[in-house]
């Protein structure tokens, strides 16, 4: 949105936005109090992406016909983009947190900052890939079995080894968006030391190249239909990080005050241009279709969809957030990284089971619904559990490290 649009829209700062952070850094050098960031409204959002990338992946394994419901198809499908709203939504909020830092303190705390994201991503991640390698020996097919994927996922390099070689075992292949994660956090800090005009002229950059290599995999390398490793090769994605980036910049801590029916509609407004950039351009996540033309118009729309998602939500009063969302947007990570393991689960290895009790039961085809709700309810369960029994002792830990507190 043009930014003469933008100042005729109401716009508030936010706790320690830009208006108060003279005032701010005054007072907490008086009383040693250091204001908190943190947005309810994002966690929702952090929900919503995990729950669009949950209905693609019920996809996968129970297909929906594209030609009996080519609009619902279409809309299950788009849901891939909830990944790419994950990219963009994490550099928002490290930029936001990294220039609140370096307003309060003058500098970036580099070797603070790799601690904070090894206690908060590291400890879960391991825990589940080696959970599915243990599991691997009494359900085949769990985790992942040969040398070279045990190496570049502990490496964080997984989604170099999918772009290369192709999908690996099915529960494990989430995992690849936390090798992007991972590298896109070996540069930032690092990047957040560079004045305003130079942090973005190089996500500029970053986005010039995400866009060459697009237009690299349009013109048929490799040769389509086979899987290119468009989806998962990194330079691409990274278009989503210098995105949250550069709105970060841009809104400069504010936040929009806009009417709930703006914010809905702003909202709709994302799905459409998913949607859009799906049937109409032929962005297909792993098996992509399209021309170098329809590549440059659909992957701007999930660029474009991704920050309606975000600017919509942010602002949001919480009399308009409900707290179980907020609560599932809290445990998404641990919901993200296991979810697919029950859908695994439900539609490979128990499937004949549930097939036998639903048509002695009467209750039609169990793969469209029922399916879906055992999944999610495990998914959650199981969630929630690590998130207060594992994951929160690391946190607390993490706490030592920061200097702008946030929600974990």
């Amino acid at each position: 949105m043009p930014e003469g649009n933008l100042s005729k829209i109401s716009m508030v700062t936010d706790t320690v936005g830009e208006s108060e952070l003279a005032i701010g850094s005054r007072n907490e050098k008086a009383n040693g109090l250091v204001k908190r960031y943190y947005r309810p409204e994002l966690d929702v959002l952090r929900f919503f992406a995990f729950l669009f990338v949950f209905i693609t992946h019920r996809n996968d394994l129970a297909p929906i016909d594209p030609v009996a419901h080519p609009w619902y198809h279409a809309f299950t499908m788009t849901g891939v983009y909830g990944v790419p709203l994950f990219f963009l939504l994490s550099a928002f909020l490290i930029t936001e947190l990294l220039e609140r830092e370096r307003e309060k303190t003058g500098r970036i705390n580099v070797r603070a900052f790799y601690i904070r994201r090894i206690l908060r991503i590291w400890p879960l991640y391991f825990l589940i890939f080696f959970g599915l390698a243990f599991l691997n020996q009494f359900l085949p097919g769990a985790g992942a079995v040969t040398s070279g994927k045990w190496l570049s996922f502990m490496l964080f390099a997984g989604n170099w080894y999918i772009t290369f070689n192709g999908w690996i075992e099915y529960p494990v292949n989430p995992m690849w968006s936390l090798s992007v994660e991972e590298q896109f956090y070996i540069a930032i800090p690092f990047l957040a030391m560079l004045g305003r005009r130079a942090i973005m002229g190089v996500n500029i950059a970053v986005l010039a190249v995400a866009y060459a290599v697009i237009v690299y995999y349009a013109q048929g390398f490799p040769p389509k239909p086979q899987f290119s490793g468009q989806w998962t090769n990194s330079f691409v994605q990274f278009q989503f990080f210098a995105g949250g980036m550069l709105l970060a910049l841009f809104l400069r801590g504010r936040r929009p005050d806009w009417h709930i029916t703006i914010r809905v509609g702003l909202f709709a407004l994302a799905v459409i241009s998913w949607i859009v950039a799906f049937k109409a351009f032929g962005i297909k996540a792993d098996f992509p279709h399209s021309s170098v033309a329809h590549s440059l118009a659909g992957w701007p729309l999930v660029l474009i969809g991704a920050v309606l998602m975000l600017v919509s939500l942010l602002g949001t009063p919480e009399r308009y957030l409900p707290r179980p969302l907020v609560y599932l947007g809290r445990i998404s990570y641990g919901m993200y990284l296991i979810h697919i393991f029950f859908f695994w689960i439900v539609y490979d290895k128990i499937r004949p089971w549930l097939t036998r009790m639903t048509q002695d039961a009467g209750v039609g085809d169990w793969r469209d619904n029922i399916g879906m709700v055992l999944a999610f309810a495990a998914t959650v369960s199981i969630a929630s559990l690590l998130y207060r029994y594992f994951e929160t002792p690391f946190l607390k830990w993490k706490r030592r490290f920061t200097t702008i507190p946030s929600r974990d």
